[in-house]
């Protein structure tokens, strides 16, 4: 396995966070728009409801924006130097795939390989934290081999 440039893999983390963000925001501003009732002098007992309904769905749509707000101050602020050990900002490498101990993220790719984040306060993360290549740890009933960390 090729080890990836971990300035790459941080830069692919907030282009997903910062695409996911867009779109939460996107979101979050349609329904808003379609809360907002016209200018004419009367509405019907249905439009004010459905004009109510859909301005706390808009609402509601402020946490996702949030926490992709909150993942990327998350990621702008680990250091992604070089591991040794299961660490904020360590990538691991186990059961034939690529985890980045962060923030919990989607599948992205980044030189020419899959990734994904791991929330530092995951059960998996914690169970990784402090271990290195060639470590063990219990997942699911069965050990599981650090194939790499750096």
């Amino acid at each position: 396995m090729t080890r990836v440039d971990k300035a790459l893999i941080r830069e692919q983390m907030l282009a997903l966070e910062a695409a996911d963000l867009e779109a939460a925001r996107e979101q979050y501003e349609a329904y808003l728009r379609d809360s907002q009732l016209d200018d004419q002098e009367a509405f019907t007992t249905d439009e004010i409801s459905v004009a109510r309904e859909t301005a706390d769905i808009a609402h509601a749509l402020e946490g996702p924006a949030a926490i992709h707000e909150a993942k990327i101050a998350a990621i702008r602020k680990i250091d992604f130097g070089a591991k040794t050990e299961g660490e904020a900002g360590a990538v691991v490498c186990f059961g034939g795939r690529n985890f980045v101990l962060s923030v919990a993220t989607g599948s992205f790719e980044a030189g020419g390989q899959t990734f994904m984040g791991i929330a530092m306060d995951s059960p998996v993360a914690q169970k990784i934290a402090g271990l290195g290549k060639g470590d063990t740890f219990e997942q699911g009933g069965r050990s599981v081999k650090l194939k790499d960390v750096y």
